[in-house]
């Protein structure tokens, strides 16, 4: 089994294997080049993208400031879902952080799954229901934890990018200045060493 059928059943559900081929088969490969854009703003988002390798930021920019809103990194999908599910002007930018492996499906495929797997409509709904219970428990996140907690918890699930991408887009992600993120990241430095 591939990384990408893998990752469908993690995302979708145990399904059977004529329907896993039925949906894995309409993904094709896609590469980015660091500062190559996914998606820009305003934009409608055609297509729903699985991560295999590489990180990509998705952000916005408003009147006086780029949001981050998540850096997706390998095992994820990306694609700005309000956009592809309603057709939609995108709300995010999503720009390659660095060299990116992408599987693809087009808007079009991704929408036409359910005339040929019976349960698709199901299997979307746990899809969805994934993408919204993690939306959830990032909310959670931001309203119970103070900068230092919030901080810590991402920290500890995913040190790697603390090396791999510019720290003010983790501080932007974290809802935190970049001064507040530096002076809590050399607090932690400082206790550590």
């Amino acid at each position: 089994m591939t990384a990408l059928e893998n990752n469908l059943i993690s995302y979708f559900g145990v399904m059977p294997e004529e329907s896993l081929q039925a949906i894995s088969s309409r993904f094709h490969p896609e590469t980015l080049k660091k500062g190559d854009y996914f998606l820009k703003a305003g934009k409608p988002c055609d297509k729903l993208s699985f991560v295999k390798s590489g990180l990509l930021r998705v952000y916005k920019q408003t009147e006086d400031k780029e949001v981050t809103q998540w850096i997706s990194t390998p095992g994820y999908f990306v694609a700005d879902l309000s956009s592809l599910l309603f057709d939609t002007p995108a709300r995010w930018t999503i720009e390659a952080l660095t060299d990116a492996e992408l599987y693809t499906i087009s808007g079009e495929n991704y929408k036409s799954i359910g005339n040929v797997v019976p349960n698709w409509h199901e299997l979307e709904k746990l899809f969805i229901a994934k993408c919204f219970t993690f939306l959830e428990d990032r909310v959670f996140t931001h309203l119970s934890m103070t900068a230092e907690e919030r901080y810590l918890h991402f920290f500890e699930y995913n040190k790697e990018l603390f090396n791999q991408v510019p720290l003010q887009y983790i501080a932007s992600m974290l809802g935190m200045t970049p001064e507040t993120f530096s002076r809590i990241r050399n607090k932690q430095l400082s206790s550590t060493s």
